[in-house]
């Protein structure tokens, strides 16, 4: 069944009109036919199966016939600096909704090579992925927020860093705590030791040297499958 991102879907809902954007994608993409039935999701955990009542290319309406509410999903934040090159911030992005990530920070650190992110661009990915992956929720996006201004507001949590020193896994010490990745160029030696210091733990994620989005990825599947 066809999945549509329906933001302003409510409970009290018992009619609805698909946005231009999905109206275009559902009539003219999909061909969608009257009587046709296609799923809604809110991106906030609650669905409803529809039916199409006027298959119109720019605002398609649709009956509201069964709503559900789903469970919260099991938090899973990481904090990564953006990288370089922004595709590969979009491939993790894309990948970890698929997976089941339900925060992404975006953190500013002295060896960052790109600054700035524009959000529009990757919040179509985001839906795109929530409607092929089957999720209903939506992950929230943060950021930019610099590194300091970050650790205030999450004073604890795992880092991971390519430094010297004891380092824990994440299997034995996620419990649903942000998870940080550094720049190409890794978090300075004090960027490190100022979040040791506020209350984070330093984690491996294994023996070979990862890039900054894969070292995300990898993050985020240990921290879904972690107990």
């Amino acid at each position: 069944m066809h999945r549509f991102y329906t933001p302003e879907l409510t409970i009290d809902f018992s009619n609805l009109t698909l946005s231009e954007q999905e109206s275009k994608h559902a009539v003219q993409v999909m061909r969608l036919q009257n009587d046709q039935q296609i799923e809604l999701f809110n991106g906030k955990g609650l669905s409803a199966i529809a039916t199409v009542i006027d298959n119109h290319p720019k605002r398609c309406s649709v009956r509201i016939d069964q709503k559900s509410e789903h469970p919260e999903e099991k938090p899973i934040h990481i904090a990564i600096a953006p990288t370089k090159n922004m595709e590969r911030l979009e491939w993790f992005i894309e990948k970890a909704t698929e997976i089941g990530i339900t925060k992404i920070s975006f953190i500013i650190c002295q060896n960052s090579e790109r600054r700035e992110v524009k959000t529009e661009r990757l919040e179509k990915i985001l839906i795109s992925a929530v409607k092929q992956s089957g999720r209903y929720f939506l992950p929230i996006v943060i950021g930019p927020i610099k590194w300091k201004d970050f650790l205030k507001q999450y004073p604890t949590g795992l880092i991971a860093h390519c430094r010297e020193g004891e380092k824990m896994k994440i299997e034995t010490s996620f419990q649903n705590k942000v998870i940080v990745i550094g720049p190409e160029g890794d978090f300075t030696v004090e960027e490190i030791e100022l979040a040791l210091t506020t209350g984070y733990v330093s984690i491996t994620l294994g023996e070979n040297r990862l890039r900054t989005e894969t070292a995300a990825l990898v993050a985020c599947i240990q921290a879904k499958f972690s107990s």
